[in-house]
C-alpha cells in the first residue's frame, strides 16, 4: 500500500486495503512496519516477524470463518447447528447448498401459513420461480414448479417440510414442467443427441 492511498485509521494493524476477506488464511507482510535495517531475508527479525505473521493470518481467518456460521448462505460447518436449532435431519454427507435451501425453506416456513410464504418455501427448495394455485371451497392447493424443469431432487424434504407448516385439513398436489417434443426441435437437438440421452434427461432438457 502507498503511503497516503487511505484514509488513516480505516485499515488495521498488518490489513492491507486489498485483505478485506478471502477464503484462504492472509499472511500479513510485517517487516514493513519495521525500520529497514530490520528487512534481512533469514534473519533474526525476519523469522519472529514471519512467525508473528501467520498466527495473525491464521487468527484473521479463523474470525471471518467463525462469523461466516452465523449466515446460511455463508455457512459451512456451521450448517450442522441450523439444522439441529430448526430440527431439521443433519446429514453432512448431503451437498451444502441442497442443506442451504432445506434450511431457508424451514425459516421461511414460520408463522401464519399465506400463499406467499407457500411460495417462498417451494422456491428456496427447487431453487426456481414457483406458483401456488389455492382452491379454499376444496381445502387444498397447488404448487406449481414453473422455473424448474422436472421433477426438484430434495422433493421428499420439502413435503416433510410442507407436511408441518400446513394446516392438517388441507391437502396438496404438485406440477411439474417438462419439454415437450416442439420445444425439443428449437434447440436443435439431433437424433443422435437424443439417441445418447435417457427418457427423463429429454424430457428436462434446457439446451444446454
Amino acid at each position: 500500500m502507498a503511503y497516503g492511498s487511505s484514509q488513516y485509521g480505516v485499515l488495521g494493524y498488518s490489513m492491507d486495503a486489498e485483505d478485506q476477506g478471502g477464503t484462504e488464511p492472509y499472511v500479513p507482510d510485517l517487516l514493513r512496519y519495521l525500520p529497514e535495517y530490520y528487512r534481512v531475508p533469514g534473519g533474526t527479525m525476519a523469522v519472529l516477524q514471519g512467525a508473528a505473521a501467520g498466527e495473525i493470518g491464521a487468527l484473521r481467518y479463523g474470525l471471518n470463518d467463525v462469523l461466516d456460521q452465523y449466515f446460511v448462505s455463508s455457512a459451512t460447518w456451521g450448517l450442522g447447528r441450523w439444522e439441529q436449532e430448526l430440527a431439521l435431519n443433519v446429514d453432512a454427507s448431503k451437498p451444502a447448498e441442497r442443506r442451504r435451501k432445506q434450511i431457508l425453506a424451514k425459516l421461511r416456513g414460520t408463522g401464519t401459513v399465506t400463499r406467499q410464504m407457500l411460495m417462498d418455501t417451494a422456491a428456496a427448495f427447487s431453487g426456481g420461480e414457483v406458483e401456488v394455485l389455492e382452491f379454499p371451497a376444496e381445502y387444498r392447493f397447488v404448487i406449481r414448479f414453473i422455473g424448474f424443469l422436472g421433477i426438484p431432487p430434495n422433493l421428499a424434504e420439502f413435503m416433510k417440510l410442507l407436511n408441518q407448516i400446513k394446516p392438517a385439513h388441507v391437502s396438496y398436489s404438485f406440477e411439474y414442467r417438462y419439454v415437450i417434443w416442439e420445444t425439443l426441435k428449437n434447440y436443435r437437438l439431433t437424433w443422435e443427441m437424443a439417441k445418447s440421452m435417457t427418457w427423463n434427461q429429454l424430457k428436462t432438457y434446457g439446451g444446454e
